[in-house]
């Protein structure tokens, strides 16, 4: 473990380098990224000047959940750049035959040979938000509630990379381009919502099938005190533990797989 965060700072801070070489181009992306999350909590604003609450949910409590939700996101997303283009850039241009010859596991390098450094300001604007949220609240904030938000977005972002890294392996045996998680990620946005909304089966999908209920609406509502959610929030590290273990054992089966490009 030493050696592999060793490698990952050394990663991290090797690519760190090379953006801000680019400055002009990092501030564009950070301002970019700001604007896209600005416009999705304006559109929270808007829903709810025409109603003063949803399913029982007022607009700062979903305001809170929003803000919440942003934090295990952007850290996925800061990390899961090459899951996006692994179908393209490892397995159809035979990029991964270069992984496969280092003496390092494939997943942590596919993971950190690059990264979305932008995605951290949604961290910031996320933090920004719950603050906000929880003022208008009148929420008593402890380190009890630091602990288990802290607690709960972690397993959040390890939710994301369970389900999204599932979906990359599907490309070592269907060797398509686009791959399955543009349409998967699309769905995020149910999660930013109070699953209250949603039809039954829409629910199981998102708590059981795709569990993106436990990366954001689980976890605001233990903290929200709504006590009819606490055995979700319980189940909450069983089902990020087990959403990331059976991913990592398709990836190792699905390296087994690989036969190169054959060029």
């Amino acid at each position: 473990m030493r050696r592999y965060f060793r490698l990952l700072t050394q990663y991290f801070i090797q690519y760190c380098k090379v953006r801000l070489a680019y400055r002009g181009d990092m501030v564009v992306s950070v301002a970019t990224t700001l604007v896209a999350t600005v416009f999705g909590i304006g559109l929270v604003y808007l829903l709810f000047r025409r109603a003063p609450e949803l399913a029982g949910w007022s607009f700062h409590e979903i305001l809170f959940l929003y803000g919440f939700g942003l934090i295990p996101l952007a850290l996925f997303n800061t990390v899961s750049v090459n899951l996006y283009h692994f179908g393209e850039a490892y397995i159809v241009e035979g990029k991964f035959d270069r992984v496969l010859l280092r003496p390092v596991h494939s997943l942590f390098q596919v993971m950190n040979e690059q990264f979305r450094l932008e995605a951290l300001a949604d961290v910031a604007v996320g933090l920004l938000v719950l603050a906000y949220a929880a003022s208008k609240l009148e929420m008593n904030i402890g380190l009890r509630e630091v602990a288990l938000g802290g607690m709960a977005a972690v397993c959040g972002f390890t939710v994301y990379m369970g389900v999204f890294l599932a979906l990359t392996t599907v490309s070592f045996w269907v060797e398509d381009r686009v791959g399955l998680i543009p349409p998967v990620y699309n769905m995020l946005s149910f999660g930013r919502y109070p699953l209250d909304i949603y039809n039954p089966f829409i629910r199981f999908l998102l708590s059981w099938v795709i569990p993106f209920g436990f990366a954001a609406f689980y976890p605001s509502a233990k903290l929200l005190g709504h006590s009819e959610y606490d055995w979700y929030f319980l189940m909450l590290p069983v089902v990020a533990a087990a959403s990331l273990t059976g991913a990592i054992l398709l990836w190792n089966r699905g390296v087994q797989n690989y036969a190169s490009t054959g060029s």
